[in-house]
């Protein structure tokens, strides 16, 4: 071939090369403006129906304004221990004051009929919020957290701890906690996108009658507060601010429940798995062993007995209210449907009288655990087969870590550690979705 002839396919390449980037990067950068327009006409925000109710949706307009999070911190609690570094901002019935503190007292809180008890200071009735008059000077049970924290009184002196933090503040913690240290930076900045969405969608998707959006634990994403941040993760929120991941054609974007989990286990599956109704960007996808690095890409067998496993389905059936409880002891469990790539999506429980109850696969998990010892927690839902013996049930094969859904984060650092940017890290995890800015 001449260097005439070698130049032009180059030059070719080159242009391909450029015309691809820019169009990945026109998709990247919409501005807010762009993203109002196409929210005209789209109305008022779909409210989420209880667990296996109907309407229900994963999606939700892609807000614009208004980016306080609320995280329960503490549920149900009788007394806390307050822990200031400096004055701080207390308000319940009255308006604003400010209480003038030693630093390092440990003050204890409780609710009384009178009202709020700070040792022996009655601070009013009703709900309360505490701030520092300097940010991160307010440590509640030796945890200190960004923004404010609101007490919601419950029944027989028991309250709820809230934390009212700006998304990305909350963001910096969620980053550190979900991610070991030594990880790459394009998947934090990945992280931080699919979690932002996550938190956003939550925000913006439920009842305004809801006292919370998140939980601060694995319920939602875990949540460490200000002394878990890093300087890695600060960076990859910092550099991500605004952008979101979402669905839909132009003018109609509208951002998801950004799910993502440890490890798929060579197999994601699909946010069926959640009673949500199907979704391109959240449908199963096979991986392979790109997850293998993590220490729950395989493990089992794991070998229960019957009674006991009886014992911890009984229990879920029971907390979660469901009509029918199966008689026991437990007879067989068995793998009902798999997704097309042989992950279970439904499991079935055949009890004492031969009924069958049918369990999609994470619900199948989360019975399978009540009570369970950390020795026998099942990691996954996906394994591979279930033997039933006379006492007991063998389950083998397992694989993964989590839910599976969306993102794997042990692919996602492997993808990271191949070269592939957080954009395209993304947009891999999450089949069909676009990249916008949504502030």
């Amino acid at each position: 071939m001449g260097s005439t002839h070698r130049d032009v396919l180059r030059a070719i390449v080159l242009a391909r090369i450029l015309t691809r980037h820019f169009l990945a990067r026109l998709r990247y950068s919409l501005t807010l403006w762009s993203i109002l327009a196409g929210l005209i006409g789209i109305g008022t925000i779909l409210v989420i129906a209880p667990w296996g109710c109907t309407p229900k949706t994963n999606e939700a307009a892609i807000p614009l304004s208004g980016r306080t999070i609320r995280v329960r911190l503490l549920q149900s609690q009788e007394q806390v221990t307050l822990k200031p570094a400096g004055n701080f901002i207390y308000r319940a019935n009255a308006g604003d004051r400010q209480m003038n503190v030693t630093p390092g007292t440990q003050i204890p809180l409780r609710l009384t009929s009178d009202g709020w008890l700070a040792g022996n200071m009655n601070l009013g009735k009703g709900v309360l919020t505490l701030r520092p008059t300097v940010e991160g000077q307010l440590r509640v049970n030796d945890r200190n957290y960004r923004g404010q924290y609101r007490l919601l009184p419950l029944e027989a002196g028991r309250f709820d701890v809230i934390n009212d933090v700006e998304l990305d503040d909350y963001l910096k913690s969620v980053l550190s906690k979900e991610l070991y240290a030594n990880w790459q930076e394009e998947t934090y900045k990945a992280q931080a996108i699919a979690a932002r969405t996550y938190a956003l969608y939550e925000r913006y998707s439920r009842s305004e009658d809801r006292t919370f959006d998140l939980h601060a634990d694995v319920r939602s994403q875990a949540y460490g507060g200000l002394d878990t941040e890093t300087p890695k993760s600060r960076k990859a929120v910092e550099e991500t601010a605004g952008i979101v991941l979402a669905t839909g054609s132009d003018g109609n974007e509208r951002i998801f429940k950004a799910y993502f989990s440890s490890t798929c286990g060579g197999v994601t599956q699909a946010s069926t798995v959640f009673n949500d109704p199907p979704l391109q960007v959240l449908s199963e996808q096979y991986v392979g062993t790109l997850c293998s690095a993590s220490p729950k890409y395989t493990w089992g067998p794991i070998v229960v007995s019957k009674d006991e496993l009886s014992q911890r389905i009984k229990k879920w059936f029971i907390n979660r209210q469901r009509p029918q409880i199966p008689a026991l002891p437990i007879r067989a469990i068995d793998i009902e449907i798999r997704n097309r790539f042989g992950r279970p999506m439904r499991f079935g429980v055949i009890d004492a009288r031969g009924s069958r109850f049918s369990l999609l696969a994470e619900e199948m998990r989360w019975a399978l655990n009540t009570d369970a010892p950390d020795n026998q927690k099942f990691p996954s839902s996906f394994v591979e087969n279930i033997i039933n013996d006379y006492d007991k049930i063998h389950f083998i094969g397992g694989r993964g870590h989590g839910h599976g859904v969306g993102m794997c984060q042990y692919c996602a650092e492997a993808r990271a550690k191949a070269g592939m940017r957080h954009e395209d890290i993304l947009l891999a995890a999450y089949p069909g979705a676009r990249l916008l800015r949504a502030y």
